[in-house]
């Protein structure tokens, strides 16, 4: 295969220098002027005087935030799936289908050609990224290898499609990529997650792979297929792969799994590197190592907006933008994209750790906190505690689950139970206690109204751990239908039947 990356340097070079030059601002406030006036002829557009508007203040003035089900009830059910001049110009013919994470409700989401190349520039934008930082890369010298759903598509009507992202993101690859993917079509359309990953890591042996992506989890699931194929590889990547240049990570948090993902890597060349990619848009692309933050993407075709969590739900929130952000707050990202969203709450949190660039952590979902007790746990704490736990005990963790547990009777206190998958042996009941005290310990450090619910004890008892033998969370997502790549294990769970399912196989897979 012809190596292509001395061209895409010649852009990196260039595409580098543009975005050293980036007056974050003014950029943004460019791409929503952008936005309004593509939109001024559309019911939406129509409905909120787009063509009055000149300033950001306006927009906000007269656009509220919105969910999905308002857009939904208010601008798309009636013409579904022939969304013409709604929300945005023209005929949409894609729409990435997701199962909502907050709601669990099925959603719908327009997907326009405008965002296509979004979609494709924040692509590029990630292999400009990886260039930066391995100048002597051979990446497109090989195939970038994408660990995704089906990528069958349902048509809904004559030329309109719904599915899953990954399934529209190969059907709409521009020609000079379509050449460098892998899996090839007739293994990508495979919907049996076990004889899909069988028949990719096999495909993939004779295969040059530069590039490897997907969700954590099925990432390592996909690994130790391939380690059946390969004993000597002896756990290592490199040894399957050796011109793997690049492991593209996103969709969960990745402090549970890095330790893992880091052993795989021993010996390779290769460097981790998180992406934000959601069905509504590609936000954010990791520049610099892991944990430093992913740059938020500018200059894409959206407008960020960003609303303090504590605020989110009041009448008259503050919606900030790039100019007045502060470092540190937890926010509820809020987005205008050119697929037809307006001030749309996408149901993610994050905190700012860097201004110049702008560069953000993921920390959770809105819906996504554990307070039962009014202890108000986000998830990116309970995820800080469980990763330092594991390290207490020199134990890696797999996958988690945690939920309340209420109290039978009035005399005993309300707490938290945590269902933990390690890898290797389960950690003796010593460690297993240890575990528990340090993860404890932490959640008191990060979070002050865990501690005061803690302070002796009198209202909310210490957190408890079920070990999992490896592989009880796949086994049980496929127990669910849910195994495959575009599927997460849920971390918090409030809904007291689906954590009792989980907890009910998961001793039966013990006893088993």
């Amino acid at each position: 295969m012809l190596n292509l990356t001395p061209i895409l340097k010649l852009h990196a070079k260039r595409r580098t220098a543009q975005l050293r030059a980036q007056d974050y601002a003014e950029t943004q406030k460019e791409q929503l002027a952008k936005l309004i006036f593509a939109a001024q002829g559309t019911k939406f557009g129509q409905d909120h005087m787009f063509s009055k508007i000149s300033s950001i203040s306006e927009y906000q003035s007269v656009v509220p935030l919105r969910y999905y089900e308002n857009f939904w009830e208010d601008y798309w059910k009636a013409d579904f799936p022939r969304l013409i001049n709604c929300t945005w110009p023209g005929l949409i013919k894609y729409f990435p289908v997701t199962s909502g994470t907050t709601s669990g409700a099925t959603k719908y989401i327009p997907f326009s050609r405008e965002m296509q190349a979004s979609n494709q520039k924040a692509g590029v934008d990630l292999l400009v990224h990886h260039l930066n930082n391995q100048p002597h890369s051979k990446i497109f010298g090989g195939r970038s290898f994408m660990l995704g759903g089906s990528t069958d598509l349902v048509e809904a009507a004559p030329g309109i499609f719904t599915g899953d992202l990954s399934g529209i993101a190969v059907k709409t690859l521009p020609w000079w990529a379509r050449q460098r993917y892998f899996p090839p079509t007739e293994l990508a359309l495979l919907k049996d997650w076990e004889e899909k990953i069988e028949k990719l890591a096999t495909a993939s042996l004779d295969r040059n792979i530069t590039l490897l992506s997907g969700v954590p989890s099925w990432l390592l699931i996909f690994c130790k297929k391939l380690f059946e194929l390969v004993p000597g590889a002896e756990g290592k990547l490199h040894k399957v792969y050796p011109n793997l240049e690049m492991l593209v990570h996103g969709g969960v948090s990745f402090a549970p799994y890095y330790a893992q993902f880091c052993k795989l890597l021993e010996g390779s060349r290769a460097e981790m590197r998180e992406v934000y990619p959601a069905s509504e848009g590609f936000i954010a692309i990791a520049d610099r190592r892991y944990a430093e933050g992913l740059r938020l993407n500018l200059d894409h075709g959206i407008f960020y907006e960003f609303v303090p969590l504590t605020e989110l739900t009041s009448p008259h929130p503050t919606r900030h933008w790039i100019e007045n952000i502060e470092k540190g707050v937890s926010y509820a990202i809020v987005i205008t994209t050119c697929a037809g969203l307006w001030s749309y709450v996408i149901g993610d949190t994050v905190k700012f750790i860097d201004l110049d660039p702008p560069r953000i952590l993921v920390t959770g979902r809105t819906s996504y906190c554990l307070s039962a007790f009014g202890e108000h746990l986000i998830a990116e704490e309970i995820e800080d505690a469980v990763a330092k736990a594991a390290a207490a005990i020199k134990a890696t963790v797999t996958d988690y689950s945690v939920a309340p547990v209420f109290p039978q009777n009035p005399k005993e206190l309300g707490g938290h139970l945590y269902i933990v998958e390690f890898v290797g042996e389960l950690p003796s009941s010593e460690a297993l206690a240890n575990f528990c005290r340090v993860l404890d310990e932490r959640l008191c450090e990060r979070n002050e109204d865990y501690a005061a619910h803690r302070a002796g004890g009198f209202g909310l008892k210490a957190p408890q751990v079920i070990p999992a033998k490896a592989g009880t969370f796949a086994a049980w997502m496929k127990h669910r239908g849910k195994l495959g790549g575009q599927n997460k294990v849920p971390r918090i769970i409030t809904g007291q039947d689906l954590f009792e399912d989980l907890k009910s196989f998961a001793q039966k897979e013990m006893e088993a």
